[in-house]
């Protein structure tokens, strides 16, 4: 798999986000989402990136800068044509390196709490995740669940 930061203009990575989005929707009440769009990814305090096997896009995830200490996960998305394969844990992994790189001593993510987000919460707890309060600029919500790590 090669991941590679990703300027989200190709039709396979605008396709993905929006499936990622649509999912969201399907999960989660409007005020408890909390996924970005194209626009939203493309700020300069988020780097993007896509996985891909040979041709195939096979997932995306973001690494969004809190500030210079605290890093946020976000858009983290397998394609469902992809599933199980390892894609997502080889990608946080990556994203962790980086945000050391970085210099980040924390990493934090927010998730959603239904039944449908425990593959994700399995994932991030796996990797060292541990559930926290709310940070940055969100609030208590019972549809979110918060996870923080120190790097």
């Amino acid at each position: 798999m090669e991941i590679k930061i990703d300027d989200l203009t190709g039709s396979e990575v605008v396709a993905l986000v929006s499936e990622h989005l649509h999912g969201m929707t399907l999960h989660s009440p409007p005020e408890s989402i909390h996924a970005l769009n194209l626009e939203a990814l493309r700020k300069p305090e988020i780097t993007f990136w896509s996985v891909w096997e040979g041709d195939q896009l096979v997932g995306c995830g973001a690494l969004k800068e809190i500030d210079g200490q605290h890093g946020e996960i976000k858009s983290m998305r397998t394609s469902s044509s992809h599933l199980r394969k390892g894609v997502a844990k080889q990608l946080l992994e990556y994203i962790i390196e980086v945000a050391k790189q970085r210099g980040y001593r924390r990493l934090s993510l927010e998730t959603g709490s239904m039944d449908a987000f425990e593959p994700a919460k399995r994932l991030y707890a796996s990797i060292g995740f541990q559930y926290c309060k709310p940070f940055s600029n969100y609030i208590e919500d019972p549809n979110s669940v918060f996870m923080t790590k120190e790097l």
